[in-house]
């Protein structure tokens, strides 16, 4: 029988092919402890319900300002200002918008409610080898529901991955470890300082659960690497990390090129994307894939 949990969720993302071996659903659970500047989902840091606007689609109709119960939605000059700090999340603003200008993203669901999404594509998992991916944010925050999920995943033999950016404490790897078939765990740089002084995290620890759980089992963790210009995207940091990766006995890394495709996510949230850097192709990162083989590690872009 399932037990009853409570996830904050940004969505189950179904026939996804990007997180694991085959055809796969990915639960994107909310909460990370990083703040990443290249963080392509800035909606999952918190977990709750947050408030998205589209001005493209606004047609200045005003019936969210009508619709606010507390006044945080005004105009100015034909233009939406909306006024974070007093909002109380009623979502009416959403509702009645007439154009879906507005949305919330994040919402609740229990374990119940999220395996029943899952068990739709059992066939798929069989099939094509696939399974069930829990991703965020980072899905170890909410470990509770996480375990649940999990346990309920290898009851019914899905095959089981978790993303993960490292930063919670090792208890919470220990409590799950027995449930998950893989780990994608990012590897942004070498140097746990650098990783707390750029991520906000706490990079000591990020490098002292990889290194735990290598430990126990290398060849169920692909390394994921973000390559990003000014901060990681330089052969020396690159033969670095993969030193440090072959090191552990882990013999997987996939490089994930930067990419600029969660800015307007920032614009819809009146948050501030600070990169000013070009995305990166594959092809300039395919040179990484030969530097790899010199430290016995297959790289995938």
């Amino acid at each position: 029988m399932i037990q009853y949990k409570i996830a904050y969720i940004m969505e189950v993302e179904r026939f996804s092919i990007h997180n694991g071996p085959g055809i796969r659903s990915t639960v994107f659970m909310q909460g990370c402890a990083l703040r990443c500047p290249w963080c392509a989902n800035p909606e999952s840091q918190e977990m709750g319900s947050h408030l998205m606007y589209q001005e493209q689609k606004c047609i200045g109709c005003r019936t969210c300002e009508m619709n606010c119960p507390v006044n945080a939605i005004k105009f100015n000059n034909g233009k939406m200002i909306f006024n974070r700090e007093i909002c109380i999340k009623c979502q009416k603003c959403a509702k009645n918008c007439l154009n879906n200008a507005i949305k919330f993203i994040g919402k609740k669901m229990s374990t119940i409610e999220i395996m029943s999404i899952i068990d739709k594509d059992s066939d798929y998992y069989n099939v094509s080898g696939g399974g069930v991916t829990f991703s965020g944010g980072d899905c170890l925050i909410q470990i509770d529901a996480l375990e649940e999920l999990l346990k309920q995943c290898k009851l019914k033999k899905y095959h089981t991955a978790i993303e993960t950016e490292g930063d919670v404490p090792w208890e919470n790897f220990s409590r799950i470890i027995d449930y998950v078939d893989l780990f994608l765990f990012d590897v942004k740089h070498y140097d746990s300082e650098w990783i707390s002084k750029i991520t906000k995290g706490n990079g000591s620890r990020i490098q002292s659960n990889f290194r735990k759980l290598a430990s126990i089992n290398p060849f169920n963790i692909i390394a994921r690497v973000p390559v990003i210009p000014d901060y990681n995207y330089d052969e020396k940091i690159l033969r670095g990390i993969f030193d440090y990766i072959h090191n552990e006995k882990v013999s997987r890394a996939d490089l994930l090129p930067y990419h600029t495709l969660g800015i307007d996510k920032y614009i819809q949230l009146g948050k501030e994307y600070k990169l000013s850097s070009k995305m990166l192709s594959k092809n300039e990162l395919k040179k990484f894939i030969d530097i790899g083989k010199e430290y016995n590690i297959n790289i995938e872009i």
